[in-house]
């Protein structure tokens, strides 16, 4: 305000108060005690109540302006202090980052001791911890980060991971279970505590899991993946009906499988294992011999093999392998599988036929190798067999050829749904099938004079 205001402000105010006084000439007398007593004009009493809230009103402004002083000055000590720990925690991260984890260990405990609630700085010294093989450390500082702010998903996240590297299964469960309970949907979290039932092969967990993923995951790119995943998971929990002796609640499952999922291998394997178990003997071999015309798998030869030889019935499966070969000359995988199962029976001209039409194709397989070497020392063929023999891997009772993964390459001696190594299911083959699949034999044909 200037000072032209102000004393017009004054002059205002005395011309009131004379206009106040013109108008009361009478005294007012107050009785402020017994015998008591003070005589004065009205105006005086109307400037009285005026100069008193006009103090107050000036109080109350000077309190406002020395409490807005006193929490601008807080809340700049507290932002240059919020300034300097951030400061701290990037150097710290960045060291971290870096891998000097010396370093990025002091700068992140300093930190702490100026804010002992920082969960960036709980989870970020974790981090230094775990990599610095304190694995018990870091997870006290993640469960103190979550004893501060229980809700925070990230911490509940890194807890959930490091449980996870520490091999500490049941705790990582607990954890994501603590993640769904705050966000059901949450699909990170559904699709880590899937994966962690499936490592632990709780199979019925995993496809319960795996539900709630596809219905939280309609409109993602990796549906159909997700979808396959389910029918995997769903074959495991019918196989291990079979496995506890429940036959039939797992036939109906096999058959839904391979009416729903028709390039599950698995599935259909073991629904002619199913069938099998409630005595359709018949229709496991429908089945399986339907497996193989649609899918060409090995396994569901070896599964016919097996059938035929425990039921003492071989002329069977030689009637199949004769009228399959008339129908497809060209499916080298059935002659090679052919000839194994003529050798098993010590028909051994008949499997020489088939091997070399086999090797005719030009075929190189360790496989073929020591099923020709055992075929020609059975024909006391000895320097035949030797040379089979340096090419092949080894021998086994039962002429098994084992079966490598299709996906990561691990071999196995028997078959099996899933592939231990990499987790995927239906990816066992026989090795070097490809081979098999793609060759034709050679036309035969009259060599004319003079040509070589």
């Amino acid at each position: 305000m200037t000072i032209l205001g102000f004393l017009l402000l004054i002059i205002l105010f005395l011309s009131f108060f004379i206009y106040c006084s013109w108008l009361n000439p009478e005294d007012i007398t107050l009785i402020y005690w017994t015998g008591k007593s003070i005589t004065f004009s009205p105006a005086l009493l109307i400037l009285g109540f005026v100069l008193v809230g006009l103090c107050i009103g000036y109080g109350a402004h000077i309190y406002s302006v020395l409490v807005h002083g006193v929490k601008h000055w807080r809340r700049e000590r507290s932002e240059k202090k919020t300034r300097e720990i951030s400061a701290i925690y990037r150097e710290g991260v960045g060291r971290l980052l870096s891998g000097d984890l010396k370093k990025a260990r002091v700068l992140l405990q300093k930190t702490l001791e100026r804010d002992p609630k920082s969960i960036d700085s709980l989870i970020a010294l974790a981090s230094v911890q775990l990599q610095d093989g304190e694995g018990s450390e870091a997870v006290k500082l993640l469960l103190k980060a979550r004893d501060i702010d229980g809700k925070n998903l990230e911490v509940l996240f890194k807890l959930a991971t490091t449980y996870q590297k520490l091999d500490q299964t049941d705790e990582a469960i607990e954890a994501y279970q603590a993640i769904l309970a705050l966000e059901s949907d949450n699909r990170k979290a559904l699709r880590s505590l899937r994966d962690l039932h499936i490592a632990a092969g709780n199979w019925q967990e995993a496809y319960d899991l795996q539900k709630r993923v596809i219905k939280v995951a309609q409109k993602s790119k990796r549906l159909a993946d997700e979808k396959k995943l389910l029918a995997n998971l769903r074959y495991e929990v019918a196989r291990l009906l079979l496995e506890n002796g429940e036959a039939d609640k797992a036939l109906g499952e096999f058959q839904d499988l391979v009416k729903n999922a028709p390039e599950l291998v698995p599935a259909r394997v073991s629904l002619g294992d199913a069938q099998k178990a409630v005595g359709r003997g018949d229709d496991a071999v429908r089945t399986w011999q339907e497996g193989y015309q649609k899918l060409g798998r090995s396994i569901f030869l070896s599964r016919l093999e097996d059938y035929y030889m425990e039921t003492e019935d071989p002329a069977g499966l030689l009637t199949f392998y004769r009228d399959a070969t008339s129908r497809k000359p060209d499916d080298m995988l059935l002659r090679l599988f052919f000839g194994k199962f003529c050798l098993r029976l010590e028909m051994v001209e008949e499997a020489i036929d088939q091997l070399y039409m086999v090797e005719s194709s030009g075929i190189e397989s360790t496989q073929l190798n020591f099923l020709l070497g055992e075929a020609y020392r059975r024909r006391d063929r000895i320097e035949d067999a030797v040379e089979e023999y340096k090419r092949a891997l080894g021998t086994n009772k039962h002429l098994r050829l084992g079966f490598v993964c299709d996906h990561c390459g691990k071999s196995y001696q028997e078959w099996q749904s899933r592939c231990d190594e990499c987790g995927n299911w239906g990816g066992l083959s026989l090795i070097n099938r490809q081979l098999f699949h793609e060759a034709r034999p050679i036309e035969v044909r009259e060599i004319h004079h003079g040509e070589r």
